[in-house]
């Protein structure tokens, strides 16, 4: 199937001995290229997403990781759901999808898929010996999907679960055969402690204007369940939290190449 990418699964160059593929070269810088998106909240995101896990589905067959050619496969589908769901979230409302802390059921759902969907993976890869290294291989396909859809709902999360799947991808990677995608799971990692501190802050602000807009601006009884869903702290909490300053929240500025994915306050453009 490998030689359906032509070109791209060609070698572009050997360094210390490893042979690098531009499948897992370009690939990579893509996906580079997307979590520096995510973090700006761009519809960006998603097609160029959607063009590097293309790249790097045929630098995973040409090592023998099924577990992460499939990956690859499910992302696309994944960036997909997530690109139309942010295009009709920002149609329907002017301000976009609100970025927010998971609640406790979605955190608890979220972390109930990432284990039953490792184990049962793995199991498959196995049986169908797709994958050298199973487990492993089949941890960082599901954390990836978990991510792309924790990404598309606007959960903080996300960023997490990408910590967790950057953890193990980067020595499999490596004894994988795919240094370029080894040393880009490293840097991923930088950029999404960067993105995680960033959503936080959008996270918070948010909260203070979800509780700002309450009737009688706060002074009316706390809602739980809009604390929980906006990841505000609870009404009867010691400090306040203080009343959201529009300013404060960063933007995107609008250029003629971006201008359909610009960045309102706070909101996934």
């Amino acid at each position: 199937m490998n030689h359906l990418f032509g070109w791209a699964d060609l070698v572009a160059f050997r360094l210390a001995g490893q042979t690098v593929l531009w499948s897992d070269l370009i690939g990579n810088l893509a996906g580079l290229a997307t979590v520096a998106l995510a973090l700006r909240r761009s519809l960006w995101t998603w097609p160029v997403q959607i063009t590097g896990s293309v790249l790097l589905f045929g630098a995973s067959l040409s090592v023998h990781l099924g577990g992460n050619a499939a990956r690859q496969v499910v992302i696309v589908l994944a960036a997909s759901y997530g690109w139309r769901r942010w295009n009709r979230q920002r149609e329907a409302r002017p301000e976009g999808v609100a970025v927010r802390w998971a609640t406790n059921p979605e955190r608890i759902a979220l972390v109930a898929a990432l284990a039953a969907g490792t184990l049962l993976f793995a199991w498959l890869l196995s049986v169908t010996k797709a994958s050298w290294a199973p487990l492993p291989d089949a941890y960082i396909f599901v954390g990836t999907l978990a991510a792309t859809l924790a990404q598309a709902r606007g959960w903080v999360e996300f960023w997490f679960v990408w910590v967790a799947v950057d953890l193990v991808g980067v020595p499999l990677a490596f004894h994988s055969g795919l240094p370029v995608s080894g040393f880009t799971y490293a840097v991923y990692f930088a950029l999404v402690l960067a993105g995680m501190r960033q959503w936080i802050g959008l996270a918070r602000s948010q909260a203070a204007l979800t509780r700002a807009a309450r009737p009688g601006n706060g002074a009316a009884a706390a809602d739980p369940a809009i604390d929980a869903a906006a990841g505000a702290a609870p009404a009867d909490a010691p400090a306040q939290a203080p009343a959201a300053d529009p300013a404060a929240v960063p933007t995107q500025a609008a250029t003629p190449a971006t201008t359909s994915a610009s960045v309102r306050q706070g909101s996934i453009a």
